[in-house]
C-alpha cells in the first residue's frame, strides 16, 4: 500500500485494536495464477509472533484455501472514509479528496487440518462476535450437526509478517485547514462524515 509518511501508522496495539474493531476483512491471494478474493471476519491473535497471527475460516466449496498455504496472502482491513470538498479549506489551488483509515496485513496461511483446532476457530469466531450479547448464542462442539457443518468449512491461521497502517487524516495540510475540514465534517448526516471528524480530532 502506498502510505506517505505523514499518513503512516505503526504503533502495532493501534493496528492491532484498529484490526479487532473493524474485523470484517478482504482477503486476497492468488489462485491458479489469478487474484482471488474473500469478504469474511478474521480473529486477530495480537501476542502470536512479533506481528500477531489471524485466524479465520473459508467453506471448503471456495477454491481460494486450495493455494492459501502457496503464498502471501493480503488482508484489507478498512474503517471510516469520507469525500473532503476543498470548499472547507476556503484556499485557493486546492484540489477534492477523500479521507479513510485502513490497514494491509501480509502473510501466507498455514491449513488447519485438526478438527479440534478447526472447531477451536469456529468457536472463538462465534464467541467474539456473541460475547456482548446479553443471551450469547453457543454451541456444543460434541454436537453431530455443528460437526458436519465444521467439515464443509476450511481453518486457517495467517502468522502476520509485515503491517501497515494508513490514517488518511489531511496530515499534509495546516491545521487551520484541518480544523475547517473537522467542520464540516460535522455538519454532515452520515456516520462515516461523523468518524473521519472524531478521527481528525484525536490525531
Amino acid at each position: 500500500m502506498y502510505v506517505p509518511a505523514a499518513f503512516s501508522v505503526e504503533d502495532r496495539s493501534c493496528l492491532h485494536a484498529f484490526m479487532a474493531a473493524h474485523s470484517f476483512a478482504t482477503l486476497t491471494s492468488i489462485h491458479e495464477g489469478r487474484l482471488f478474493a474473500t469478504h469474511l471476519p478474521l480473529v486477530i491473535e495480537p501476542h502470536n509472533g512479533p506481528y500477531g497471527a489471524l485466524v479465520g475460516h473459508v467453506a471448503r466449496a471456495n477454491p481460494q484455501w486450495r493455494d492459501l498455504a502457496a503464498g502471501e496472502s493480503l488482508a484489507i482491513f478498512t474503517g471510516p472514509h469520507a469525500y473532503i470538498t476543498p470548499a472547507w479549506y476556503a484556499a485557493e489551488n486546492v484540489v477534492p479528496t477523500w479521507n479513510y483509515v485502513a490497514v494491509h496485513a501480509y502473510g501466507t496461511a498455514e491449513l488447519i487440518d485438526d478438527e479440534a483446532a478447526a472447531l477451536d476457530v469456529l468457536r472463538r469466531t462465534v464467541e467474539r462476535y456473541e460475547g456482548s450479547r446479553e443471551t450469547p448464542w453457543s454451541y456444543a462442539e460434541g454436537n453431530e450437526f455443528i460437526r458436519k457443518l465444521a467439515a464443509a468449512v476450511v481453518a486457517f491461521r495467517i502468522p502476520i509478517v509485515r503491517l501497515e497502517g494508513k490514517w488518511k487524516l489531511n496530515q499534509n495540510h495546516s491545521a487551520e485547514r484541518r480544523q475547517r475540514v473537522v467542520g464540516g465534517l460535522a455538519q454532515q448526516p452520515d456516520e462515516n462524515s461523523q468518524a473521519i471528524a472524531r478521527l481528525m480530532r484525536e490525531t
